[in-house]
C-alpha cells in the first residue's frame, strides 16, 4: 500500500495566536521551534514499542512505531517503505494484515547489513461466518443474556428492560421462547435487518429465563438465556457507600475522621459503567434497588436512581431503618478564606453541585427542608442570596447567587456535628498585577506512574512529565509562587493522594503534566497536537489560557480544550486541569521531550497560562 500519510509532517503548525485584547494582560510566549533530531548511527536492530507481539487488534488500520537504531537505515514493513528519523525512530500507519495468522514483516537495511523482525498479531474482528446455506450456525459469543455457570444473576424490577440480542444468519428467523410456571409458553421475535437481532423485554417476562430459538427451514438451534431475579424484597436492602473503608472508627454516622481528610468519593452514573455525574460521600446510606454485573443501583430519592460500583457498597443488616434527612435552619458562616453553607441534618445526603456563571446550585436528594430563617452572618460579600425550592417531597434545590464566578468548593460531612457543609472558596486577592503569582500556592503534578505512554526510542511518559514539571516549578517560583510537587521521584503515586495533597496545601491551582497517546486505529499523522482537559466549570477559564500558552510556545496543532471525566479534574477546591502537550509516539515530539529546549517550551506555555489566569482573574 502507498504510505502517503507517513511522509506528512509530524509537527503540524497551529494558526497564529492572536494577541490579547487591549488592557487584558501580557502577550503569549514567543514560539520556540521544537529542536531538530540530530543524526545517530548506532547498531542496526529493530525494537518495537507498539504494537506488541500477539496483540489483538480490532481495527482496520493502526500505528506501528519503534526504532531501527540508526538514522541512516532504510525500513520496509510488509514491503512498504517507512521513513526513518535521523535518530533511527520510525512511525507508520498501516493496514492491519488479514488472514488466519496476520503479521508484520519488518526489514531494516544499511549498506550490507540487514535486520529482520516478524510481529505476529491477532484480529478480534474476525467474525464467526454465518453462511446462508448448509448447516445452520449462530455466533454463540454474541448471545445475551447468556446463561453461564458462576455468573452473577441480575436483580431487576418487573418493568426494568432486559435486552436479548444475538447474531444469526440473515435468512434465519430468531425468537425468544419465554418459560412459564405452567405449560403455556410465549414466543417473542427478535427484531433487526441482516445478522444483528435484538429485543428489549420487561424483566418480569424473564423471571424463569428463556430460550433463544433460531430456525431456518428444518434446522433449529436453541440456547438458554439467563433469568432475571426480582430486585424488590419484603425487607428493603440498605447499603452504605464506600465499601468497608467507609466504616472506619472515630467519626459518627459510619465514617471515621481519617476518611474526612481525603478527597475520596463514590462515583454515581446514569447507567452501569457510564459517564460519572454524582460524586457522593463515603458513608452515605441508600436503598439498593437493583444489580447488574459489577454495579449496584441505588435510589437517591423517589424520582431518581443511579448506578455505583458494587465494590464501593457495603450491605447493612436486615431491618436497617431508612435515614431521615430534615433541614431546619440552614446558615451561612463566613471565614477569611471561604464561606460555609451549613445544612444541619442527621445523615449524609446524596447530592449534586452545579456551577453557573455567577451562581452555584446544590440539589439534596432524599431530603426535606423547612428553613424558617437563613442568617447571613457577617454580611458576606461572596454569597449574596440563597434561594431554596422543594422540587419534590424528598428533593430540595438551593441556589446560591454569587458576586463572582465560582472558584472552588468542598462538599463534606462535618465530623464536629454541624451536618452537611458546602464550603465555597474565596478567590485570592491579587495585589500586584505585574507579579500575580506572588504568594500563591500552585501544585504541579507530573503525571503517572503507574502507566504512561512510551515513545519510539523508549522515552517513558512519567520521565518526560517529571522533567517538564521541574522546569515549570522553577518558572512559577521565579514568578513568586510557592510550588508543591505532587511527585518528585520515579515511584508510582496513586491519583487520589495527588488531589489530597493539593487540598491540604490549600493550593490555588493544580496543574497535571502529561504527554498524549492514541487509541488503536487512530491516524497519528492527522490527529496529533496539543490539548487541555478539565472537569469542573470553574477550571474552564484557566484551561483556555494554558492551552493558548502551549499553542503559542510549541506551535503544534490546536486540538482544543475538552471537558472530560478525569480523576485529577474532579478536584473541586481549586481549578485543576491536565495538559496533554504533545504525542510521545511522534519521533520529533518524543525527541523534543529529551531536550532542555523542548521541555522549556512546554513548561513556558503552561507557566504563561497560569500567570495570565491570575493576572486577569477579576476582569472576566
Amino acid at each position: 500500500m502507498a504510505l502517503a500519510a507517513v511522509v506528512e509532517s509530524c509537527i503540524p503548525r497551529a494558526p497564529a495566536v492572536p494577541g490579547p485584547a487591549p488592557g487584558l494582560g501580557s502577550p503569549p510566549p514567543a514560539r520556540t521551534p521544537l529542536p531538530p533530531i540530530p543524526p545517530a548511527a548506532g547498531p542496526l536492530g529493530i525494537t518495537l514499542t507498539a504494537p506488541r507481539a500477539g496483540q489483538t487488534l480490532d481495527v482496520d488500520s493502526t500505528f506501528i512505531f519503534g526504532t531501527v537504531g540508526s538514522g541512516d537505515a532504510a525500513l520496509t514493513i510488509n514491503g512498504d517503505a517507512v521513513p526513518v528519523a535521523p535518530n533511527g525512530a520510525f512511525l507508520a500507519y498501516l493496514a492491519v494484515p488479514r488472514g488466519d495468522a496476520p503479521l508484520y514483516e519488518l526489514v531494516a537495511t544499511r549498506a550490507a547489513d540487514t535486520a529482520r523482525l516478524t510481529l505476529p498479531l491477532r484480529r478480534s474482528t474476525a467474525r464467526v461466518p454465518l453462511p446462508l446455506a448448509d448447516a445452520l450456525t449462530i455466533d454463540s459469543s454474541s448471545v445475551s443474556p447468556r446463561a453461564s455457570a458462576g455468573a452473577a444473576q441480575p436483580l431487576l424490577r418487573d418493568d426494568d428492560p432486559v435486552r436479548v440480542s444475538a447474531r444469526v444468519p440473515a435468512n434465519a428467523a430468531a425468537w425468544v421462547r419465554l418459560d412459564s410456571a405452567g405449560r403455556e409458553q410465549r414466543r417473542v421475535a427478535l427484531i433487526g435487518d441482516g445478522e444483528s437481532r435484538a429485543i428489549e423485554l420487561p424483566a418480569r417476562l424473564m423471571r424463569r429465563g428463556g430460550t433463544l430459538v433460531v430456525a431456518r427451514g428444518r434446522d433449529t438451534l436453541r440456547m438458554p438465556l439467563a433469568p432475571a431475579a426480582p430486585a424488590d424484597s419484603a425487607l428493603p436492602i440498605w447499603v452504605m457507600l464506600g465499601g468497608n473503608d467507609s466504616v472506619a472508627s472515630g467519626g459518627g454516622d459510619g465514617e471515621g475522621a481519617a476518611q474526612n481528610d481525603t478527597d475520596r468519593v463514590v462515583v454515581g452514573t446514569p447507567i452501569p459503567g457510564g459517564t460519572y455525574k454524582w460524586l457522593l460521600l463515603p458513608g452515605t446510606v441508600l436503598r439498593q434497588t437493583g444489580q447488574s454485573g459489577g454495579f449496584v443501583r441505588v435510589r437517591l430519592d423517589e424520582q431518581l436512581e443511579v448506578w455505583v460500583s458494587a465494590d464501593q457498597t457495603r450491605r447493612l443488616p436486615p431491618g436497617t431503618i431508612a435515614p431521615r434527612r430534615l433541614i431546619g435552619s440552614a446558615r451561612l458562616v463566613p471565614d477569611s478564606g471561604w464561606v460555609d453553607v451549613v445544612f444541619p441534618m442527621s445523615s449524609r445526603p446524596p447530592f449534586l453541585v452545579e456551577q453557573y456563571e455567577r451562581s452555584m446550585v446544590l440539589t439534596l436528594y432524599g431530603t426535606q427542608a423547612n428553613p424558617p430563617i437563613i442568617p447571613y452572618l457577617g454580611n458576606d460579600s461572596l454569597v449574596r442570596v440563597i434561594q431554596w425550592v422543594p422540587e419534590a417531597t424528598d428533593r430540595v434545590r438551593f441556589t446560591l447567587e454569587l458576586s463572582r464566578r465560582p472558584y472552588g468548593y468542598l462538599a463534606f460531612w462535618d465530623p464536629a456535628g454541624r451536618g452537611f457543609v458546602l464550603r465555597l472558596r474565596r478567590p485570592p486577592v491579587i495585589a500586584d498585577r505585574s507579579r500575580p503569582l506572588a504568594g500563591l500556592t500552585i501544585v504541579v503534578d507530573a503525571g503517572h506512574p503507574p502507566g504512561g505512554a512510551m515513545g519510539p526510542t523508549g522515552l517513558w511518559e512519567p520521565v518526560a512529565a517529571l522533567a517538564v514539571s521541574e522546569r515549570l516549578r522553577d518558572m512559577l517560583r521565579a514568578r513568586g509562587a510557592r510550588v508543591v510537587m505532587a511527585r518528585t521521584t520515579p515511584d508510582a503515586v496513586a491519583l487520589s493522594p495527588r488531589s489530597t495533597v493539593a487540598r491540604r496545601e490549600n493550593a490555588h491551582a493544580l496543574i497535571s503534566i502529561h504527554l498524549n497517546a492514541f487509541g488503536e486505529g487512530t491516524n497519528p499523522f492527522a490527529n496529533n497536537g496539543t490539548s487541555t482537559l478539565f472537569y469542573h466549570p470553574q477550571t474552564e477559564p484557566l484551561a483556555r489560557l494554558v492551552q493558548r500558552g502551549m499553542i503559542a510556545s510549541m506551535g503544534l496543532r490546536d486540538l482544543g480544550v475538552h471537558y472530560q471525566n478525569i480523576a485529577i479534574g474532579r478536584t473541586s477546591w481549586m481549578p485543576a486541569l491536565i495538559t496533554e502537550g504533545l504525542f510521545l509516539m511522534v519521533p520529533e515530539q518524543e525527541h523534543a521531550m529529551r531536550t532542555p529546549e523542548g521541555q522549556e517550551a512546554y513548561a513556558r506555555g503552561v507557566a504563561w497560562g497560569v500567570e495570565e489566569y491570575f493576572r486577569t482573574m477579576d476582569r472576566r
